[in-house]
């Protein structure tokens, strides 16, 4: 089952914000999990969707920012965080969560969702291409951190 999660799911899904965090080879904080993912739902700054399994167990989330596309003069998601724990890949969630955010685009009128993923992320590049993405080879991706 996927549904959108509210501010009760905050400690159970801290503990997968924080694994996920981990494989993106950061370090271990909770404290800073719950904060972070508290302060996102209560702002209203971000959508999490969460694949919860027959055992009532959070088993993956989805969380996208609101994003505006001038050209398209349209809002436009980001699919910022997506994560499966490695219990329960390969059993559709990371598809399901995928669809969910699709019709969350659709439903509020937008031109589209955008992501980002290393090249070495060869799971999630596969179920990318089998949920329909488009890899942009013809752009470059640049960033600027604060150091």
């Amino acid at each position: 089952m996927i549904r959108e999660a509210t501010l009760n799911d905050i400690a159970q899904l801290s503990i997968l914000f924080d694994e996920y965090r981990i494989f993106y080879e950061k370090e271990s904080d909770l404290t800073g999990a719950e904060y972070f993912l508290k302060e996102r739902l209560s702002n209203k700054e971000s959508v999490i969707y969460i694949a919860v399994d027959s055992n009532n167990r959070f088993s993956g989330f989805v969380q996208m920012y609101p994003l505006f596309s001038s050209t398209k003069m349209k809002r436009l998601w980001l699919l910022n965080d997506l994560y499966v724990h490695a219990a329960h890949r390969g059993k559709g969630f990371g598809e399901a969560l995928i669809e969910r955010a699709k019709e969350l685009a659709m439903a509020t009128n937008a031109c589209g969702l955008m992501l980002e993923t290393a090249k070495t992320n060869k799971i999630g590049n596969m179920l990318y291409k089998k949920t329909e993405w488009i890899l942009d080879v013809d752009h470059n991706f640049y960033s600027w951190e604060i150091k």
